[in-house]
């Protein structure tokens, strides 16, 4: 998941699609599971009732962001934590050839949402 940035030696994130795994830790607990893809700085992706757009930077493994989360499916039988709302999530954490980890906070109304995320190369370009 690095790549090298034109011989100026630092590390960045590959561009590609990825999976990822997020669980809420407090202020709100659940998870969602999805696909995303990370290019040149940007992001774009989602699940089932929800899609991500955002922006990143990356450096020597370590990378930071923030991603707005908007509900594209209504839930049918459950209330999503996120349901209804625009939510802006900022976000750090770090990288390497394997996958990537973050640690983040979501603004849900009034309420910050603590969250942690994995990512998982599927297929760079």
């Amino acid at each position: 998941m690095m790549s090298w940035d034109g011989g100026k030696g630092a590390m960045t994130v590959t561009n590609g699609l990825y999976t990822i795994h997020i669980e809420m830790t407090d202020g709100g607990h659940g998870r969602a599971h999805g696909v995303i893809v990370l290019q040149d700085g940007k992001i774009a992706g989602g699940d089932s009732y929800f899609y991500y757009t955002g922006s990143y930077t990356a450096d020597r493994g370590k990378w930071r962001g923030e991603l707005i989360t908007n509900e594209h499916t209504k839930s049918a039988g459950s209330l999503p934590l996120f349901g209804g709302r625009e939510v802006t999530c900022g976000f750090s954490g770090s990288y390497a050839a394997d996958g990537a980890q973050v640690q983040g906070t979501a603004l849900v109304g009034k309420t910050s949402v603590l969250f942690h995320a994995r990512l998982k190369l599927r297929s760079p370009f």
